[in-house]
């Protein structure tokens, strides 16, 4: 139930739809923390991402022993810098052998480009590359009034997502209400990986462009990345189990 085979690309290589998949989002500060909370589940090894929270408290070290353990790993760093610097963090993380990595789409063609170059191993394997749209955090107001973007926060997903297209990236981190828009614009094989992900009965918390798991299947998520409702829950491995059937089987 969510150990499949997890491919990995190689750059210039044509970008293929993958079966759908439940990432959970480890949001804790500690190794000790995030290694209970994985040894809850028995019978599956579900996708995990590791966030800025437990990589700056614990390094490298916890991708490499969550990677040990057989879990596939969405390694959200969300880069923005200059393009060299960038090319040269994505080289760096190449290394840990993760299966996903981000950066903001908001830094440019170029910077999106050379992550790409830093990315790619001398093999010409890499891991999948994907670019932050805008935050599932934010929504029309905070563009206008914060950011003076003045265009429609629909818009300027859709305008990142393209200029991601173009150089190259494998897909986008945006709302599951933008997926099926952003299939629409870039293809079919272009992923887009979706937090802001609720059930019916939870809280949405800070959340504000959200959809639960049945809806995001429905309008064209292929990832769905899900953190309190399953790590905050009475039950977390129920939870996840809940969140794959209603959105994967």
């Amino acid at each position: 139930m969510g150990d499949r085979p997890f491919p990995m690309f190689i750059k210039k290589r044509k970008v293929t739809r993958m079966g759908k998949d439940v990432i959970i989002a480890c949001d804790f500060s500690s190794r000790e923390e995030t290694l209970s909370f994985l040894d809850r589940f028995q019978e599956e090894k579900p996708f995990v991402k590791i966030g800025m929270e437990l990589f700056y408290a614990e390094g490298p070290a916890i991708v490499r022993q969550i990677k040990q353990r057989g879990h596939k790993i969405f390694l959200d760093l969300k880069l923005h810098d200059i393009p060299n610097t960038v090319k040269k963090a994505m080289a760096v993380l190449s290394r840990l052998e993760v299966d996903m990595c981000n950066l903001h789409a908001g830094g440019t063609i170029p910077m999106m480009e050379a992550a790409l170059e830093g990315l790619t191993r001398p093999d010409g394997s890499r891991p999948l590359l994907i670019a932050v749209t805008q935050l599932t955090s934010t929504d029309q107001t905070h563009m206008q009034k914060d950011l003076w973007i003045d265009r429609p926060i629909d818009e300027v997903v859709m305008h990142y997502a393209e200029n991601a297209k173009k150089a190259g990236l494998d897909g986008v981190v945006c709302s599951p209400l933008e997926a099926g828009k952003v299939h629409d614009v870039c293809g079919s094989g272009f992923l887009t990986v979706t937090p802001g992900v609720r059930f019916a009965d939870g809280e949405i918390g800070d959340q504000k462009r959200v959809a639960t798991p049945a809806l995001a299947r429905e309008i064209g998520s292929d990832y769905i990345v899900v953190g309190r409702p399953i790590t905050q829950a009475d039950d977390p491995v129920a939870a996840y189990r809940r969140c794959w059937k209603d959105f994967v089987e």
